[in-house]
């Protein structure tokens, strides 16, 4: 378990500690933090979790270390049933989630950068079930644009 101020360094490293003041900044500003663990082929691999009665992601924020291939499983321990829309390269991912249920998505997310994904079912995402991946890393060479150096999470 990570203290206050832990968490507080781990969101200003990646960039979200002052995500623009806003109702999303915040509402990210207090959920858990998850990390995305390689495997030695460097897909990655995530779980995230819909606890019973919390309409929250958990992880909220999940780290990817560098862009890539990675594969989320996706849990549903609540009495609702939710969905996911999940980012990824060139098409979206879309995931019914019924109460009791697990899903599987694989993405694929290359660039550096934050990835939001949430649940559009009723007032889902207006309740809480918003969630972000950031994509640790930077742009590669032939990817940049010809202006000056811009901050990267």
């Amino acid at each position: 378990m990570t203290t206050a101020q832990e968490r507080s360094d781990l969101l200003d490293q990646i960039g979200l500690n002052t995500q623009n003041k806003a109702a999303l900044g915040q509402v990210l500003g207090t959920g858990t933090i998850g990390r995305a663990t390689e495997e030695s082929d460097g897909r990655m691999k995530a779980t995230i979790r819909i606890h019973p009665d919390e309409l929250t992601w958990d992880p909220e924020i999940l780290v990817m270390p560098h862009g890539g291939d990675i594969e989320l499983e996706l849990i549903n321990d609540d009495l609702n049933t939710h969905c996911a829309l999940l980012p990824s390269n060139g098409d979206r991912k879309f995931i019914w989630l019924v109460n009791h249920s697990r899903g599987r998505a694989n993405l694929n997310l290359d660039g550096p950068g934050y990835y939001w994904f949430g649940s559009p079912t009723g007032n889902d995402e207006g309740r809480g079930l918003t969630g972000a991946i950031v994509v640790l890393g930077d742009a590669p060479p032939e990817a940049r644009l010809d202006r000056p150096e811009q901050p990267r999470p």
